[in-house]
């Protein structure tokens, strides 16, 4: 076992592990937030997004060790119910949650992307979501919601 410390949307987290857990787990089963997906477990599908020191990463693949020290933000910490975040109103304006099972991988390389590129164009949103499976919608909404957030972000109002 290992104590590791890294910050976790926005607060300070000190959590004991196995050095050989996998972030995902970590999230999920220890620290229990669930808003993170577990799919392929191979770095695959995206469902597991989150962004870690300003980059979107599976954390399916990322040893919890490798947290240490960093800075990890995850869909539980974007939003809440009452407050959506701009990629979360922009989704649902889009009609880009169908089943919602990619929804939150997609949303955070979604930030990580608008986080560097306000103002995106279609082939950077199509690389940075690149690694997110979706099997609904066929990603043209998904794309459309991110243009959507990022005129939300920069002041120009959703469409």
């Amino acid at each position: 076992m290992i104590t590791i410390h890294f910050i976790l949307n926005g607060q300070p987290v000190n959590v004991e592990v196995m050095a050989t857990d996998m972030l995902l787990d970590v999230l999920r089963g220890t620290l229990h937030l669930t808003g993170t997906k577990k799919g392929c477990g191979k770095g695959e599908c995206g469902a597991c997004t989150v962004i870690m020191n300003g980059r979107a990463v599976n954390s399916c693949m990322v040893p919890v060790a490798k947290a240490d020290g960093a800075r990890i933000d995850t869909i539980d910490g974007l939003g809440d119910p009452d407050h959506l975040h701009p990629l979360q109103e922009a989704f649902i304006e889009a009609g880009a949650v169908q089943c919602g099972f990619c929804t939150p991988g997609m949303i955070m390389a979604a930030k990580a992307l608008l986080d560097e590129y306000p103002d995106p164009s279609d082939d950077e949103i199509k690389e940075a979501i690149a690694g997110n499976y979706c099997r609904c919608t066929g990603y043209t909404k998904i794309i459309k919601a991110i243009h959507i957030a990022a005129r939300m972000s920069n002041g120009k109002g959703g469409v």
